[in-house]
């Protein structure tokens, strides 16, 4: 009979083998996409078998579900909408795709192999989102002239301007801060023309 120690053991154990596990997924899935991602490597990669893999996760799809929800929750804690701030949220956004641009590729698989039409995340929060954005335009904060859902599609698709989705420029964190500073500024001036009428908020 396994122990109360014993038995904490396994569970550390079991949760470092499932965060190797989706460390390695990530890795795979933005690399390959859904289709092309190979379980044999992400084990491999993970230190892990499959047999742990399908412990953990029922199937390929159920672990790039879970890497793409932990890949999405970390940027909301990163980059949390701010309504009364939106030119200060799409530099947030781009500094987060900059730090992590697994996230739009990852986002990028899910678009191409899965949900090539509608929203990319049905049933997330965008709600909550698109409630505050109508608050600010209630108040005059931000123009009015704009429904607010597409002014935070247009905002998101602004800060993604170079990622690693862009069909022009896919900027990298090793670009010289002089590039990054003078992007965040094009993209804040850009958002802030666009959507507030007011200039000084």
């Amino acid at each position: 009979m396994t122990d109360e120690r014993g038995q904490r053991r396994i569970r550390s154990d079991g949760q470092a083998t499932r965060r190797r596990l989706l460390d390695a997924a990530a890795r795979e899935f933005a690399d390959h996409g859904i289709a092309g991602a190979r379980v044999d490597r992400i084990a491999e990669q993970a230190r892990a078998n499959k047999s742990q893999l399908y412990s953990h996760f029922p199937s390929k799809e159920a672990l790039f579900d879970a890497v793409l929800a932990e890949h999405v929750d970390a940027l909301t804690d990163t980059a949390p909408l701010t309504p009364h701030d939106l030119p200060g949220y799409a530099v947030r956004l781009y500094d987060a795709y900059l730090a992590d641009p697994a996230l739009v590729r990852l986002a990028t698989w899910n678009r191409l192999e899965r949900r090539p039409t509608g929203a990319l995340f049905p049933g997330s929060h965008d709600s909550t989102k698109i409630a505050a954005l109508v608050e600010r335009q209630a108040d005059a904060t931000l123009t009015p002239d704009i429904d607010a859902e597409d002014i935070h599609s247009m905002v998101i698709a602004m800060a993604m301007t170079w990622s690693a989705a862009s069909i022009t420029t896919t900027g990298t964190a090793s670009e010289g801060q002089q590039i990054h500073h003078r992007r965040r500024s094009s993209l804040r001036e850009a958002v802030r023309r666009a959507f507030v009428d007011r200039p000084d908020v």
